[in-house]
């Protein structure tokens, strides 16, 4: 074998090495990215805040994909936060809540016609700020729009939902959120005044 085509040979397996090296980290780096999306709450015509978030498409891809399918045809605007529980978490993205604003019954039961979405469990822990998928019951695999954000932390969800994003800013809102009045005749773990919501996608 000449020199030439083991320099031919030694320069091809370099380029191709060199290739493999730029692909692998175009893919890492396209998997760190996070879209991030605002929520602005609102309430009685009154703008409570935003919040910040982040989405987790390298640890809950199809949960991420569904979270951003929605927000991109303005499926959550209008609807509301329907649970919110003080020193746990508040709840939201029922078309229930848009659908029927006067029957508060309804509200968390879901439409059954909606996509699910099949669990993504991870090492990651239900914090305070984390966003994880309602579902219905004992079903893992009933995720849908629902979405609820921790503000504090409760470890007994660990492993038994999934957990595919995190709030940046704007804990100061979820926390208002929370702490709102609810009306026991009514609903009792919704606000008494309905606290509706609009998301957009930032980045």
């Amino acid at each position: 074998m000449t020199m030439k085509i083991l320099h031919y040979i030694l320069l091809s397996f370099m380029l191709f090495a060199a290739c493999n090296a730029d692909n692998k980290k175009q893919t890492e780096g396209k998997k760190m990215e996070r879209p991030q999306y605002v929520i602005t709450a609102t309430q009685a015509g009154k703008t409570l805040g935003e919040i910040t978030i982040e989405t987790f498409p390298d640890i809950a891809p199809k949960h991420a994909a569904n979270f951003d399918s929605l927000v991109a045809i303005g499926f959550y605007d209008g609807t509301a936060f329907h649970r919110v529980i003080p020193k746990f978490m508040i709840q939201g993205g029922d078309p229930n809540s848009k659908k029927f604003p006067n029957d508060r019954s309804s509200w968390g039961t879901g439409d059954p016609s909606q996509t699910s979405v099949p669990a993504e469990f991870s090492k990651l822990q239900h914090k305070r700020g984390i966003l994880s998928a309602a579902r219905r019951g004992n079903d893992i695999n009933s995720a849908t729009s629902q979405f609820f954000i921790m503000v504090s932390d409760a470890p007994s969800l660990d492993g038994q939902y999934s957990i595919y994003g995190q709030v940046l800013e704007g804990m100061e809102v979820a926390d208002a959120i929370v702490n709102t009045p609810t009306d026991i005749s009514r609903n009792r773990e919704a606000p008494a005044e309905t606290i509706t919501m609009k998301i957009v996608r930032k980045k």
